[in-house]
């Protein structure tokens, strides 16, 4: 009997599993062969999935930031909160998923090193992942101002600030190597109050 592969599911497995192992031993010491020991599979069975390890690394990326997405999404969605509860939400919650992903953020920093050394513009392969997020701030806060709850500020502007600001935690996280962003969560939760109309 033939055994059925749920070939979604075992993608996303290998890439939970690859991801951990990523933040374990560091981009430049993980061999395609070492994710296929982690994942339980053979090097041929991987091959089925991700032609290499910068394919997995950079789709471990995708399905976390897909991952924020959807509970963003939820967050915006729930119609019993005004924009601004929204918006300290939505930071907050990237916020917690960015301190609890925080040895990610140290591999992140090797992979963008290393990546700026062949040559490529490491800043817009960034901004391709946060592009969305950007989106999701701009509907909350244009959905507040039409609503009368946010003040009259260019939109563009909002983005920008929310945006240094989880580069800033970013930057504490996997540069600074801190521990806890409570500090940022005090300055978002301070910049959102200042936006109530």
């Amino acid at each position: 009997m033939a055994i059925v592969v749920e070939h979604e599911k075992r993608k996303r497995e290998i890439l939970e599993k690859s991801l951990q192992l990523f933040i374990e031993d560091g981009y430049e010491d993980v061999t395609y062969q070492k994710i296929a020991d982690k994942c339980g599979i053979t090097r041929t069975t991987l091959y089925i999935y991700f032609k290499n390890k910068r394919e997995i690394f950079l789709w471990s990326i995708k399905q976390l930031t897909n991952d924020v997405e959807k509970e963003l999404i939820s967050i915006i969605r729930n119609s019993n909160i005004d924009s601004i509860e929204c918006l300290k939400q939505m930071f907050i919650r990237i916020i917690d998923i960015a301190e609890k992903n925080k040895e990610f953020f140290r591999v992140l920093k090797m992979y963008l090193m290393q990546l700026e050394k062949s040559g490529a513009d490491i800043n817009e392969r960034v901004a391709r992942r946060v592009i969305r997020i950007q989106h999701l701030t701009s509907t909350v806060v244009i959905r507040g101002q039409k609503n009368g709850e946010i003040k009259n500020l260019p939109i563009k502007e909002i983005n920008s600030l929310f945006y240094c600001l989880l580069e800033t935690s970013i930057f504490r996280l996997g540069i600074l190597n801190q521990q806890n962003l409570d500090e940022m969560r005090g300055i978002v939760l301070f910049v959102i109050a200042q936006l109530r109309k």
